[in-house]
């Protein structure tokens, strides 16, 4: 016999099973949030060293490339500072001479003359021309002194998008006239037009093994540069606020990126972050992945 006021063991049995049926669509749906951000998460490691790579490989080209360029921009230096149409075409005429830089996934090349100040770019239209670069990068200067110069900062007529921070990464080399440094020829990329570049770069990548039929995930690209989170122009910028505030580069290795399911505003991302120590201790690239 049962004691009295407790159900039978079959009427218990059967509250038990009601009560797990009721809860099972609020943990199943849990499950599958957790589930998904997982999924996405592990996917976003290999989209990052996949970045990874290809952000190494186009740093070494333009580190290669640019010294041989400036051996192409002596002769228009030969009876002084050239005009600026001069400079277009030595421009021009440096990157198609060199493989590395007919590659290379620059946002711009410059000249600048002896005081920094640019004589011309190598963009059809030249935002550039009059700046000085050396209050942007001071840095560069350095480059008249005869030296290779890897540097930083933020020049409001290089930047790759309108009316959100942006940042860039650039190299100067000098050229020589007569053994004497005359020029600085300066190449790099902004970081939300290098951000775009890289997640082109992702899709392409994600779009060639997706079978017909299959969903295609929502992809973002990030760089992570001095406690800045650049991405694409049309990037949502609470993406990048919701990247840094996991401090990622605090725990992850290029062998073994920071990974974690992530909620943003609502949807489930995966995010993965690497360090890119080819530009220094305070960059990395992120990749937020959403399955849908």
């Amino acid at each position: 016999m049962h004691s009295r006021g407790a159900p039978p063991v079959g009427r218990r049995d059967w509250l038990v099973a009601l009560c797990a049926v009721c809860a099972a669509p609020w943990a199943l749906s849990a499950l599958a949030c957790t589930d998904t951000g997982k999924i996405s998460a592990d996917h976003a490691k290999v989209h990052a060293q996949f970045l990874l790579k290809a952000a190494e490989v186009d740093i070494a080209e333009l580190k290669r490339g640019l010294p041989q360029g400036s051996k192409h921009l002596v002769e228009a230096f030969k009876e002084g500072v050239p005009d600026g149409e001069t400079a277009r075409k030595a421009l021009e005429t440096a990157r198609n001479k060199v493989q590395d830089l007919r590659v290379a996934k620059s946002t711009f090349f410059a000249l600048a003359d002896k005081d920094g100040t640019v004589i011309r770019n190598d963009q059809d239209q030249d935002l550039m021309v009059g700046k000085n670069l050396f209050k942007a990068y001071p840095e560069l200067k350095k480059v008249l002194q005869g030296s290779v110069v890897e540097t930083g900062g933020s020049m409001p007529e290089a930047a790759g998008v309108k009316g959100k921070p942006d940042a860039q990464w650039v190299l100067g080399v000098p050229v020589d006239v007569s053994g004497k440094p005359v020029a600085a020829y300066v190449s790099g990329w902004s970081w939300s037009a290098y951000a775009y570049r890289l997640e082109t770069a992702l899709r392409g990548d994600v779009l060639s093994s997706t079978k017909e039929g299959d969903k295609v995930p929502l992809l973002y690209v990030y760089v992570i540069v001095d406690g800045g989170a650049y991405g694409a122009p049309i990037s949502p910028t609470v993406n990048g606020a919701a990247i840094l505030k996991q401090k990622p580069l605090e725990k992850a290795s290029a062998a073994a990126p920071f990974s974690v399911p992530l909620e943003i505003e609502g949807r489930q991302f995966g995010l993965a972050v690497v360090p890119l120590a080819a530009i220094g201790k305070g960059a990395g690239i992120a990749v937020l992945r959403s399955e849908t």
